[in-house]
């Protein structure tokens, strides 16, 4: 059986159509959606985008792999392996397109890298095309390769700067969003953090729907660009022989909290993100309501394989998803343990009912230093219970602080959250600046 893992950067679960979205951002996957499993409340733990993927891609938690930053000095340790690197071992040929490079790059035999893209706001991004027109010749490569295949494409749209290509640029906007009437985008412009670099996208644009539309719209361009490799992948015969997987590493904040455009805050925006799995021939589909996490998704792909002894002698944490996929209701995970280093540094713990945000730091949206959400009267976290309910974020964190003591007694490392406090700020003062790399 192949393997094709699609990831899309900063895709928000409630933001496709097959998880209820009201706009029409993703009809390509919503089809896709109808042909898979489709879990309903898939978490990701570790934000932002190497922390995600790293947990992704080792079945293992930032306080066992370390990656807790973007960007930092932290180094991967060789001793832990990757998916694609134990699957090429196992006989697969391994290939992504990305542009993460570090420690991911050696981990597949082609390594398919694409140019930086335009920042300045000038233009649109048309990385999406880029990612498909590298990732068609490398399915190409290995569709005439004699061994199964294990391919991996990131996506970066939706990712900040939202700057949709035409068509798609105005595709969920028909107003004036320079109006001087409008008043929304006023506390973003009043933002020492953000302003210079919003300015080179957004300049003059008063109107905060605008951005948002066109987070949508981008969507809805990777929509299309993802579907030309689905299209290839069925012309080549593999629609049979193929499982696929879509996900994301984390979502994106909208002006949902007060916090705008960009991966910051451990709300549901941020963590809660799609998951689809279409099994080789669409034998399998339906839903799984149950909470997972994407540290979920090397054991399940290796035990899919047969490979399940792979999974254990690398020490992998998360549990196979196939007895909830062949509908055995097993209870959700007691607690998912999630944390947060960007532009402020923050700790979690999820329940299938409640979410607890502990702040490390001041943040700079002066959020309050504990929040509470029951998730099933208030699922968009406006209402804060933290000052209401005491003996509930007491169980909460003494869970979530025992999960932690046990974790640092397990692999013997320091807490990154704290051990790697300023591993942002090399790069803060440049995105202030309005310079952001």
């Amino acid at each position: 059986m192949n393997i094709v893992w699609f990831v899309i950067d900063c895709l928000r679960a409630d933001r496709l159509g097959c998880y209820g979205y009201h706009r029409n951002t993703s009809p390509h996957l919503d089809r896709l959606a109808a042909e898979s499993v489709r879990f309903q409340q898939c978490i990701g733990p570790h934000i932002p985008t190497q922390p995600a993927h790293t947990t992704m891609f080792s079945g293992k938690d930032v306080l066992a792999h370390q990656i807790v930053a973007q960007g930092g000095r932290q180094e991967l340790d060789p001793q832990i392996r990757l998916l694609s690197d134990l699957l090429r071992e196992a006989g697969y040929f391994t290939g992504a397109v990305d542009n993460m490079g570090r420690w991911f790059a050696p981990a597949f035999e082609q390594y398919v890298e694409y140019p930086r893209w335009n920042h300045d706001g000038s233009q649109p991004w048309r990385n999406g095309e880029q990612v498909s027109e590298r990732g068609l010749a490398l399915l190409e490569a290995a569709h005439q390769d004699p061994r199964p295949f294990f391919l991996f494409l990131h996506f970066w749209d939706p990712h900040t700067p939202y700057l949709p290509p035409a068509p798609f640029h105005r595709m969920f906007y028909g107003g004036h969003e320079r109006d001087p009437g409008h008043r929304s985008m006023a506390p973003v412009w009043q933002s020492q953090w953000f302003a210079n670099y919003f300015s080179e996208w957004l300049e003059g644009v008063t109107d905060i729907e605008f951005p948002k539309a066109q987070y949508d719209a981008s969507i809805a361009y990777s929509d299309v660009c993802l579907s030309h490799l689905l299209n290839r992948l069925w012309e080549l015969g593999h629609a049979e022989d193929t499982l696929l997987l879509v996900t994301a590493d984390h979502g994106e904040e909208l002006d949902d909290h007060g916090c705008w455009f960009d991966h910051h805050g451990l709300y549901d925006t941020n963590v809660h993100v799609p998951l689809l799995i279409r099994f080789p021939g669409g034998r399998r589909t339906g839903t799984v309501p149950e909470m997972v996490t994407l540290m979920d998704l090397p054991r399940t792909l290796l035990t899919l394989l047969g490979l399940e002894a792979i999974a254990e002698r690398e020490g992998m944490m998360g549990r196979s998803l196939l007895p909830l996929i062949e509908g055995n209701r097993e209870p959700a995970a007691e607690g998912v343990y999630l944390t947060e280093c960007t532009w402020m540094r923050k700790v979690g713990w999820r329940t299938p009912e409640w979410k607890l945000i502990v702040a490390l730091e001041g943040d700079i949206y002066q959020k309050p230093p504990v929040e509470l959400y029951y998730l099933p009267e208030d699922p968009g976290e406006q209402r804060n219970l933290a000052t209401q309910r005491p003996e509930v974020v007491a169980a909460l964190r003494a869970q979530m602080e025992a999960w932690v003591a046990r974790r640092l007694e397990e692999t013997g490392l320091p807490d990154p959250s704290h051990a790697q406090a300023d591993a942002l700020r090399i790069w803060q003062p440049r995105f202030i600046a309005g310079k952001r790399d």
